[in-house]
């Protein structure tokens, strides 16, 4: 509330001003005024006293600002002397702190961003120095492959890479339609979990009748009618199974694999066909990365759905704006009075509005974010990515822009949509309607860092949530021989958290520097809470290594530009030409920085260089363990719901499990 305070005074001081300018404008020319805003010019006779009145004079002027402006400095101590001269380097001193602040944020953010750049693509080709073989190095997803009548996809793919790849080719799985195969899958597992939790508590009935909810009927024993119902979910498993390969239920879409990473970098790099809708190629993720639920089945199927998730990402956007409005309504009590007349006596209290116009907008904002990611996951899901690191880092962008927007630019242009999207439409007038609403919210992004900031991280060390849902399951599920579900990150919610509050720290820091502070209380919780959780309780689902960072450099590069726009609205706001146009070439030489850098380094992030690859292949030649490799990578990539399964031999035994997996 004090920043809230020291912004609203800020706003009437500078209301005041310009009254006063346009006043003083008229004022001064009138006949009597001239004598007292400009005595200096009668006493030296550079100018008239008027002793009539004249109408022209009471329309405001800038000329005034023109006529203080020309004078260089030399001219003004001629004329008022060395003391006027300090008293105005004052002033000049100001304005260089700031400007020469944004020139120095600038060189050490890129030069961090060139080093982080470069350490993380050493670090990526070192880690791929030093990893065993992997499936995915040696292994390319194809996909909309032609099959003739006749002919199987299978066949397709083992006569065209055997054509063509005579030397290079090792062998290929087939991607099958598997939906309703890991429905019975996942049932037979239920059923297994509630066999196993019926026969560990001893004190747990286990005759039940047949009909009416238990109350009627003949007793029947439980464990007998569970293990009858998992003969039957196996017995329609293994159907299914053998209808899914006998029938050619198909996706024309097959994982090769070749005997060297570089024979699988050549192959994913070159067009497989001269129509490049057929065999398209892309890279193999790893076995475990795999999203099996969804693959394509065409090329205009994979770009039909990405076209409806864009569509569906811009209503959603459009719709976020509803609690956007909601939450700038709190932050004005004279609008919520409006809206809520009945609590206009409740917000005459000082507690009272200091919570709802300080702390609850932006918790509610949170509450409302809390719903994005899992969106933007479910989004980048149907839009034919493969692999589900590929869909985290779609998800991740996602939710990045979309909080870009929302929370920074709805809530600094607070209006209507219309509002919104005139601005938009009006790009030269962008940097000074920043200039004017940025530090306007600056008492609600420290809050929010607050809320977003600190009590995310101290609910990511206790896992509030995780807490709760595991004491509500307790006295539902006793059992002590369920498997641990060791959780993963979500990268997609966490790294896009990240990268704003750089952006508001980056924004802020010559507008609002107060936030700065709350940042790093922010930063130094998340590096030591973040490091306990890697260490203590998230486990890796997949690796990447290391692909999120152009995401990071991109958002930092985002964030200089905008402070850079802002930064030109503030000083022609402020009338000082000059520095808005020394401040002109750092977004151009932001950009070109940029742009080497998407050079220099994004193609090591995209694909490793034949020189990598080849050493690799080279040092891997002598080593006795890749023959076994080879062998375990020709069913690598099968699909899991079409391993085989079994009940466990050892009925007495609770621990092994009733179903497996067999390769």
């Amino acid at each position: 509330m004090l920043v809230s305070s020291l912004l609203t005074s800020v706003g009437i001081n500078l209301g005041l001003c310009i009254l006063f300018f346009m006043f003083y404008s008229i004022l001064k020319k009138q006949p009597g005024n001239f004598e007292v805003y400009a005595p200096r010019l009668l006493a030296e006779g550079k100018s008239k006293r008027l002793s009539h009145f004249n109408l022209e004079r009471l329309l405001p002027s800038p000329g005034w600002v023109r006529r203080a402006w020309q004078p260089s400095e030399e001219e003004l101590l001629s004329s008022s002397g060395l003391d006027t001269v300090v008293f105005m380097r004052i002033f000049i001193f100001r304005l260089w702190i700031h400007f020469c602040s944004v020139y120095i944020v600038t060189v050490w953010v890129c030069y961090l961003l060139y080093y982080e750049y470069k350490y993380i693509s050493l670090k990526r080709i070192a880690y791929f120095y030093s990893s065993k073989p992997q499936p995915h190095q040696f292994t390319i997803l194809v996909h909309s492959i032609p099959v003739s009548a006749g002919s199987s996809v299978g066949d397709t793919v083992e006569n065209f890479f055997t054509e063509y790849y005579p030397s290079t080719y090792l062998s290929n799985v087939v991607v099958r339609r598997t939906n309703r195969l890991r429905g019975l899958i996942n049932d037979a597992k239920k059923l297994y979990k509630k066999l196993v939790r019926l026969q560990s508590e001893p004190n747990q009935p286990k005759l039940k009748r047949g009909c009416c909810f238990g109350l009627f009927g003949q007793k029947v024993d439980l464990v007998d009618q569970y293990e009858k119902k998992l003969e039957d979910l196996e017995e329609n498993v293994r159907l299914e199974q053998s209808e899914v390969s006998l029938a050619g239920e198909d996706v024309r879409a097959a994982f090769v694999s070749f005997k060297s990473r570089y024979d699988a970098a050549v192959a994913f790099h070159l067009q497989q066909s001269i129509d490049p809708t057929q065999w398209v190629t892309e890279q193999a993720p790893e076995p475990h990365d795999v999203y099996w639920p969804f693959f394509s089945s065409s090329f205009m199927r994979r770009w039909i759905s990405k076209l409806l998730v864009i569509v569906a990402f811009v209503l959603l956007t459009i719709l976020f704006l509803i609690p956007v409005v909601i939450v700038q309504g709190l932050t004005n009590l004279n609008q919520l009075e409006t809206w809520l007349p009945f609590l206009k006596s409740i917000l005459t209290i000082t507690v009272v509005s200091e919570v709802i116009t300080g702390y609850l907008p932006s918790l509610i904002l949170q509450l409302f974010l809390k719903t994005v990611p899992p969106i933007m996951e479910f989004f980048s899901s149907i839009q034919g990515y493969i692999a589900l690191s590929d869909i985290e880092k779609s998800a991740c962008n996602k939710v990045l822009w979309f909080t870009i927007w929302n929370v920074f630019f709805a809530n600094v242009l607070s209006g209507s949509a219309l509002y919104l999207i005139n601005i938009i439409l009006d790009p030269k007038n962008i940097p000074a309607k920043l200039a004017v609403a940025v530090p306007a919210q600056a008492s609600f992004f420290i809050a929010y860092v607050v809320t977003s900031g600190w009590t995310g991280a101290s609910s990511e060390l206790f896992r509030v949530i995780p807490l709760i849902c595991s004491l509500i399951r307790k006295p539902f599920v006793k059992s002590e021989d369920d498997d641990i579900e060791v959780p993963s990150i979500p990268y997609h919610r966490e790294i896009p958290k990240i990268l704003f509050f750089g952006l508001l720290g980056i924004t802020y820091f010559f507008l609002a520097p107060l936030i700065l502070p709350f940042l790093l209380v922010y930063l130094c919780l998340g590096y030591i809470i973040y490091r306990n959780q890697f260490l203590n309780v998230y486990a890796p689902k997949y690796e990447t290594a290391g692909k999120f960072w152009p995401i990071v450099h991109n958002s930092m590069i985002f964030s200089l530009v905008l402070m850079h726009a802002i930064a030109i609205g503030i000083f022609t706001l402020k009338k000082l030409s000059i520095a808005s146009y020394l401040i002109f070439p750092l977004p151009v030489l932001t950009l070109l920085f940029n742009e080497y850098c998407r050079k220099r380094f994004l193609p090591i992030f995209i694909a490793y260089s034949a020189e990598s690859l080849i050493k690799r292949d080279r040092k891997d030649q002598n080593e006795p363990s890749m023959d076994e490799f080879f062998h375990e990578l020709v069913t690598a990539y099968q699909d899991p719901a079409l391993a085989p399964i079994r009940y466990s031999s050892n009925r007495d035994s609770l621990a092994s499990p009733l179903i497996s997996s067999e390769v």
